[in-house]
């Protein structure tokens, strides 16, 4: 029977002790709520085990914690966001300065071959230029009496001469025609009628 006694006190303790941390938890969840204020009653059994209760300003209720804890979620995730677009805004002009040095190379190139294409073009235009005055003064050689013709010759540079006489071969060659050039050095005197001929031999027609 003394078994049966000391079980039963137990169970009694048991229950009592549950029903207290059932009423201090309690207590403690409607604190937390802002149902009841029982910050200063609970504050030997919270400091016990460590457990706090929220921070709740002076005047502030429940809805206004939780209001401002949102927001201070919101604020953080606002600042992770600008943050993200920050780095963003650094990549977007990293890339637009590459391309910016890209663009600014092609340019560079272009003009380069601009003033390429410019130089040939010219340069193409100067041999034409000649060209065509060379077979002008062939021609107006070609219609004159040879000593006449002779005479202009003696009184330019061996290459202009030069010039002019592979000139007049080719004209004669795609005419069809006997060239001139042979008779014209004939007439010549024998020092400077080698001289060209010397010259006609090594250097290409037109240069």
């Amino acid at each position: 029977m003394a078994y049966g006694a000391a079980g039963s006190v137990l169970k009694i303790f048991l229950l009592l002790l549950l029903i207290a941390v059932l009423m201090v938890g309690g207590a403690i969840w409607f604190d937390y709520l802002g149902v009841i204020d029982a910050k200063e009653q609970l504050s030997p059994v919270t400091s016990l085990f460590g457990i706090g209760t929220p921070e709740i300003l002076e005047g502030e209720t429940m809805p206004i914690v939780l209001d401002r804890e949102r927001m201070n979620m919101q604020i953080e995730a606002l600042d992770l966001k600008r943050d993200e677009l920050d780095k963003r805004e650094n990549d977007i002009k990293f890339a637009e300065a590459e391309l910016l040095q890209k663009q600014t190379e092609i340019e560079e190139r272009e003009k380069a071959l601009d003033e390429k294409e410019n130089s040939l073009n010219e340069a193409l235009k100067m041999y034409d230029n000649k060209k065509t005055n060379l077979e002008q003064n062939a021609r107006y050689l070609e219609g004159m009496p040879p000593e006449d013709a002779v005479n202009i010759m003696l009184e330019m540079d061996d290459l202009d001469v030069v010039d002019v006489l592979r000139t007049s071969e080719r004209l004669a060659l795609e005419e069809g025609r006997s060239s001139l050039v042979s008779y014209w050095l004939s007439l010549m005197p024998p020092g400077r009628g080698a001289s060209i001929q010397n010259l006609m031999a090594g250097q290409p027609p037109g240069n």
